[in-house]
């Protein structure tokens, strides 16, 4: 059998389309074009060693592809006629109908297997003002473009006195609203603010909330972010406890008196 080198290659690409490994379809074809042949004689056709080339015979025989002949001392390997692949196909549908068919039995056990790692918070930890810096950068992915936090303003500008000029900056870049509760040393002094920073702050006396932390909510999120000693943070993200979170937060909202 004489073809050119794309038809040969077609023919290996369809028969792998098939089922057959490479190996296997080069092996084939080898034994179609040579007709009974010895072991040597296929593996050199199909440019691979003899171990590999009998592995794939024994595939091929499985297959009803292949089969054996003995005339005197030697052995003969024989190309069973490619009608068979018709065979070969009909046989890959039925297993395929049958594991469809014993998916669907235990469907169901795998299906709840993955609500139930839905429903487990992810969490995720921070160290040093590096880390802390990551938090932020998260909080600006913010789908809802809208967050909440609760935080103590003195310890947020003590490690990051750039704040203002940097991660309140690309906030509004993103055009992410901030809804803010904070205590400071320095009173009511961000209200000022509040219209160019796209927020609304309250204030809140550190007396009355003697807090060292950062707290913000924003889309199935929460971080926290303790400001006191070595800074390091959290996200923890749970669409249930988020939203438990910021329905807290808005009812400390709406029970802070307005300032004068």
């Amino acid at each position: 059998m004489v073809y050119s080198n794309y038809s040969k290659s077609n023919m290996l690409n369809q028969l792998r389309q098939m089922g057959l490994s490479e190996n296997e379809a080069r092996v084939y074809l080898a034994m179609l074009e040579l007709g009974p042949s010895t072991m040597l004689q296929i593996s050199t056709k199909a440019e691979i060693n003899r171990p590999t080339a009998y592995v794939q015979i024994e595939r091929l025989k499985k297959l009803g592809l292949a089969s054996t002949q003995t005339k005197g001392k030697k052995q003969f390997f024989i190309a069973e006629d490619p009608n068979q692949l018709l065979s070969v196909i009909e046989e890959e549908r039925k297993a395929a109908e049958h594991k469809k068919e014993e998916l669907a039995k235990f469907l169901p056990e795998l299906e709840a297997l993955f609500r139930l790692s839905d429903s487990k918070p992810q969490v995720r930890f921070f160290e040093g003002r590096e880390g802390l810096l990551r938090m932020q950068e998260d909080f600006l992915s913010t789908k809802e473009k809208h967050i909440y936090s609760i935080a103590s303003a003195d310890n947020v500008l003590d490690i990051f006195p750039e704040h203002p000029s940097t991660y309140i900056s690309e906030r509004v870049k993103h055009g992410i609203h901030s809804s803010l509760i904070y205590t400071s040393s320095r009173g009511d002094f961000l209200k000022e603010k509040d219209n160019a920073s796209l927020r609304e702050s309250k204030y809140v006396s550190a007396q009355d909330l003697p807090i060292n932390i950062d707290l913000t909510i924003y889309d199935d999120k929460i971080g926290i972010a303790a400001l006191k000693g070595k800074p390091s943070g959290t996200i923890i993200q749970h669409s249930s406890v988020a939203d438990s979170f910021r329905s807290l937060f808005m009812l400390f909202w709406k029970l802070i008196r307005p300032t004068d």
